[in-house]
This record gives C-alpha cells, structure tokens and sequence, in this order.
C-alpha cells in the first residue's frame, strides 16, 4: 500500500500487468497495432518461427555473404553510412562496421523510454526485419525476440532522431543490447547489460556486416509508438463519449441533439458512432425535460462532431500506422531469393509522421471539448441551477468550499498545453548529416508529441470525469431522485469512480484522486462500450 501511494504521488502510470492469454508469432505474416499493445502491456506471449521462415530469413544473411566474399559494393556492408557511402571499407575492416555505427550513434539525449513504449519499440522492429528483406540471420532475430520475451529491455533515449535515416540513434540503444553492451532495464532496475547476459547466460551477439544498419536504419521507434498512440486515442473517444453523457445530463441537456435521424443526413461514421453511443447512454426514448435549451452550447450540442472528427481520423489512419509496422523499412533492401541489393529510402518515417501529427490535432480537439464542457459545469451562468463550481458543502462553513474551481483551472492549463503542440513535427524537415539527409520525416517527434498531447487530454478526461460524476449527483439532489433513476450505463460509471473518488462535500485535495482515475484511463480499465463499433 505505501509503494503504491509513493506511485500514485508521483505520477507514474501505473500498469497491471494481466496474464497473457494470447500468442503473438513473429514469422512474416503481418501483425496488428492491437498485438504491439498487447505486448507492451505483457497482456499477450509471443514466439519466433521456425521450418521454412528461419530458411528465407538466411538466404538474406548467406546471400550477403557470398556477395561480400565477390568483394561487391554493398552499401553499409562495404562502404561507410549516409554520406560516407563514398568510402570503400577493406573486406578485413567489415566486420568492424557493425559496431562502429552503433557506437557513434551511442549519443541520445532526453528522457528515457519507459517500459511499455520499449517493448512496443522492439515488438516493431522485430516484425519488419521478420520481412525477411533486411539481409540479418534468423539468430538475430532470436536474440531480439528473447529481449522482448524475457522483458530485458534496453534503456533507450527518447531524444535524437530526425525519422530519415530512420530511428538511428534510439535505435542504436537496442542493437547495442543485442551486442550485451549498454544498459538494460530489468524490472524495476537499470543494470549493465554485460551483467544481465552474464547472469542468463546470453551469449553476446556479434553483428555481421549489415546487421548493425538493419536493426537501427528503420521507423520501428515511431511506429511503435504511434500504435500505443492509436490505442490510448480509440479509447479517449470512448471515455470522451461518456463524459459527454454525463455532463448533458447534470447540465439538463437537449439529447435531441444526438438524433438518429438528424445525424442520418451527415452520415459522418464518427459522429454516427458518437451520437449513437450517446442516446444509448441517455435513453432518449425518455421525454426530454421541460427546462431543456433548445439549443445547448456547442461543447455538448457538437460534441459528436468533435470526438466523430478523433474517430473518423483513427479509421483512415490505421492502415498507415500497420502497413509501416509490416514493411521492410530499411536501407539496402536485401532480396535474398533474387539475389539483388536494392537501394532506396523506406526508412523515410513520412507516413506515421502525418498519422501522428493528424492524430494530435484530432486529441487536442476533444481536450478543449471537455474543457469547456467543465467549464459549464462549474459556472452558476451555464449549469442550470448547479452549486457553484460544483461544491457539495451546504453546511455553516459552505462559504470557505471552492468544490472543482482549481480543478477546472487545471484542466484549461492541460488543454492549453495539448493545443499548443498540435504544431505538425512534420513541417520542422532539416536538411542534416552533410546533406545527404535533405529532407527528413520528424516521425519520431510527432510521434512523442502525440503521445504527450494523449497524456494531458487523459489529464483533461480525468477532471471531466469526476467534475461530471459530482454534478449528476448534484443534480440528483436537487430533483430529489437517487442514482437508481440513471440510465443503467451512467449509472455503472458514477458507481465505478466513487470506487476510488468519494462525493466532494468538504473541499480536499484531489491529486491522488485524480492520479488514481488517470491510471485507470490509462489501464483502459472500464469496458465502456461492448463493440467499438457500437
């Protein structure tokens, strides 16, 4: 319990960690964002093929070295990186290179990627160089797989990489573990990862000539995060939803805004969806109340608009997140089959860039929905006949309450900071590493953007949640009904948060509270809807 206060107190996301009920197979056929989540959330175990995946993954590695053994120039096999490409490497030199570029790449900055994200990281990686085109043999894969398995996680800066050439400094942090070099995040410690490998018994990888650009010259850090991003984002719409709901029926809301058939002439998916979930939610099969405004504000009178807009955007991006997630995205293509090398530019991290910054855009937009939506709510102007800013004490001493004033304060400054990173990471292109590097995709920036972006809307959701639970007791009160008159879903939800959140009667200090709610959004811990699609 004392641990779990510390935790509470000090921000950190707490995750529980499921047994895993089901089996994820890394052998080239494709995986989905929704696995990458399981996987790093531990909620899912996973395996490495074998038979007739682990010969097409060494045609790659034996055509190489045959090649190599020709002397034929081969870029990064046989010659320097990026710029450097000009530079021949004698054949006794090249099985240094592999260490070389991890090595120099060893210069990331910032904070590190926490637990979760890692494994989300390595989970991507592993499943483009599965493709079987990156030219590794099949014993890399395995040590890469057995970090994933085994939860040996290297420590990876979040900072310094500009999404083409690929994810290359992050990315260097994780071909150095294979190598048992660096540092590696074991549970709850950071220890060398020469230790680690001592104590397994692992037996350090020595890279060959390519393997060392093959791991790091790809999107795997951005795209492993844009699908943690995709599934913290699917799941605000619903939570956003349901906020929604509750706050239209604390504020006596017009739910004949959310009607089937006025939403049947804009037949926008998201906002059906949104709207849909919302009669269910009030069942506006009920007489609308007398006192109702014709016309509510927008923030609940569009609310099906706003979080239809979040929806519509995770429809359309899902294939750009999942086709990058099962490419081979490195530099040379090795197609061991035909026996060609073939040079290009898939580390170009373009694609999940715009997914990340489109899908940011679309977040912030339903921060500032709920925002303003708590605005109401706490304002004696708008809540039709609410306390104000929500205070539940009625006693001698009502006069010393403030009830959810700072709270509201709290949620405008999260909202304020959300819309003010929705400046697209994409157009900050620079022109680097000697202008081989002229254009660049920022991927990995959106990519971090979007999830902080994720993280205060959560914080945002958070205070709507249990301004909004409050205020439909409030407004119980008031009418003199108890919760058993709520519509069965609202209901449920009011009950779940007052299992950790009490009724505000005299003021206190929310902020574990709060955490405690912010660590449930982001467990996904209420089944709130029973299909998505629903």
């Amino acid at each position: 319990m004392v641990q779990l206060l510390r935790l509470l107190a000090s921000g950190y996301p707490l995750t529980v960690t499921q047994p895993p009920t089901t089996t994820v197979t890394f052998d080239g056929a494709p995986v989905t964002l929704e696995q990458v989540c399981q996987l790093s959330r531990r909620q899912a175990s996973s395996q490495l093929g074998s038979g007739e995946f682990q010969q097409r993954i060494d045609r790659g590695a034996q055509f190489l070295e045959r090649l190599l053994a020709r002397e034929g120039v081969i870029y990064g096999v046989t010659t320097g990186y990026g710029d450097s490409c000009t530079t021949a490497i004698p054949e006794p030199l090249t099985g240094q290179l592999s260490e070389k570029i991890f090595t120099f790449h060893g210069c990331g900055l910032g904070a590190h990627f926490d637990a979760q994200s890692t494994r989300a990281i390595l989970a991507a990686r592993l499943t483009s160089l599965c493709r079987g085109y990156s030219g590794v043999r099949y014993e890399l894969l395995q040590q890469l797989h057995r970090l994933l398995d085994e939860d040996l996680l290297p420590l990876i800066p979040q900072e310094g990489s500009v999404g083409a050439s690929g994810d290359l400094t992050p990315l260097s942090y994780v071909a150095a573990a294979l190598a048992g070099q660096r540092q590696l995040r074991q549970g709850e410690h950071i220890r060398e990862a020469s230790d680690v490998f001592a104590e397994r018994h692992i037996t350090p990888l020595t890279l060959r000539p390519k393997e060392g650009l093959a791991v790091m010259n790809g999107t795997a850090v951005m795209t492993g995060l844009a699908c943690l991003a995709f599934d913290r984002a699917n799941y605000l719409v619903s939570l956003g939803t349901r906020i929604t709901a509750l706050a239209s029926l604390a504020i006596q809301g017009n739910t004949y805004h959310f009607d089937e058939v006025l939403f049947s002439v804009k037949p926008h998916p998201g906002s059906q969806l949104a709207a849909r979930r919302l009669r269910d939610d009030l069942q506006t099969s009920d007489a609308p109340s007398h006192e109702a405004r014709l016309q509510d504000r927008y923030s609940l009178r569009c609310a099906p608009h706003v979080l239809g807009v979040l929806s519509d955007t995770l429809s359309q991006l899902r294939s750009f997140v999942e086709v990058e997630l099962n490419s081979a995205n490195d530099n040379p293509i090795i197609d061991g089959d035909n026996e060609r090398v073939l040079h290009g530019g898939h580390f170009y991290g373009g694609h999940i860039g715009q997914a990340m910054d489109s899908l940011k855009i679309a977040t912030a937009s339903v921060a500032d929905l709920l925002d303003r939506q708590l605005a109401q709510l706490v304002d004696v102007k708008f809540n039709h006949g609410l306390p104000a800013n929500l205070s539940g004490s009625d006693g001698p001493g009502a006069c010393l309450n403030h009830g959810f004033k700072a709270v509201q304060i709290g949620a405008s400054s999260w909202t304020a900071e959300a819309l003010k990173l929705t400046m697209p990471a994409t157009s900050f292109s620079r022109s680097t590493e000697c202008h081989n590097q002229d254009k660049v995709s920022m991927g990995t920036t959106a990519a971090r953007d979007a999830l902080r972006v994720l993280e205060l809307t959560e914080q945002v959701a958070a205070a709507g949640l249990l301004a909004s639970c409050q205020a439909v007791e409030l407004r119980l009160a008031r009418d003199g009904r108890d919760i058993h008159s709520l519509p069965p879903a609202l209901r449920d939800t009011l009950l779940a948060v007052r299992e950790d959140s009490a009724h505000v009667n005299e003021d206190r200090a929310l902020e574990p509270e709060l955490r405690q709610l912010l660590s449930r959004i982001r467990q996904q811990h209420w089944s709130l809807y029973a299909d998505p699609s629903e």
